[in-house]
């Protein structure tokens, strides 16, 4: 029997292609996440352990314990009962690549960032990213990382614009590439999702999509379309 969605859930009007988009604020869930840590299997509970500092320990628990539950619901079967594996490595094939629920019945993805959490479920394919928005020195580390065409768009703004067009640009990227299941060491710079208002649809197969968020902080959703043929 599925159990509630987490306390203090954000859910969101998705996009299409998206069943469901869900955020939440660290601060105001991880009390319930850390009591409710039971609901994690033996490779999550591990991997919660493991963290030496507070901020990630926590983000971590709000965002694995709230997509249990949604799995749950979703699935129509107890959080703790949601069985998760894991696909082979894109790049080695190994047993180690993201997890995924057995036979795809559901598509998910998750993103935490400095206190803020991230998690679609969908059909098919789905990818999501939030960042808090990228301070000059990282835009000066990571643009030569950018396609050519967003490095001249970043190129030319006014300073105080930089951030935000950066850090919009950068979570449609690694969305994308959530949603593929290429990950960042596919390239970045081949992919072309620009950084002006409305984001560029990385081809015919995928629906890319900014989410409204906190102030400081930008996020995207990818999802590939149903009957795409990809």
């Amino acid at each position: 029997m599925a159990t509630e969605a987490p306390t203090g859930q954000h859910p969101m009007a998705p996009p299409p292609g998206v069943e469901q988009l869900w955020f939440g604020r660290v601060p105001d869930l991880v009390a319930d996440a850390l009591a409710h840590r039971q609901l994690l299997n033996a490779e999550e509970s591990a991997r919660l352990d493991s963290f030496l500092r507070p901020a990630p320990r926590e983000a971590y628990a709000v965002a694995h314990v709230a997509l249990r539950r949604l799995l749950g619901e979703r699935l129509g079967r107890s959080p703790e009962a949601v069985v998760l594996e894991r696909d082979p490595c894109t790049h080695c094939g190994g047993p180690h690549g993201r997890p995924v629920v057995p036979g795809n019945t559901v598509h998910f993805s998750l993103s935490h960032t400095g206190g803020m959490v991230l998690i679609a479920l969908a059909a098919a394919p789905v990818g999501v990213d939030v960042e808090a928005l990228a301070d000059d020195a990282t835009i000066t580390e990571i643009t030569g990382q950018l396609h050519p065409r967003e490095r001249a768009e970043l190129a030319a703004l006014e300073a105080g614009e930089r951030s935000s067009a950066f850090t919009r640009c950068w979570t449609r990227k690694e969305s994308v590439l959530k949603a593929t299941g290429a990950g960042l060491n596919e390239g970045t710079a081949h992919l072309y999702v620009g950084t002006g208002s409305r984001p560029a649809a990385p081809d015919s197969g995928w629906l890319l999509s900014d989410v409204p968020t906190d102030p400081g902080y930008a996020a995207a959703v990818a999802v590939r379309v149903t009957g795409s043929g990809h």
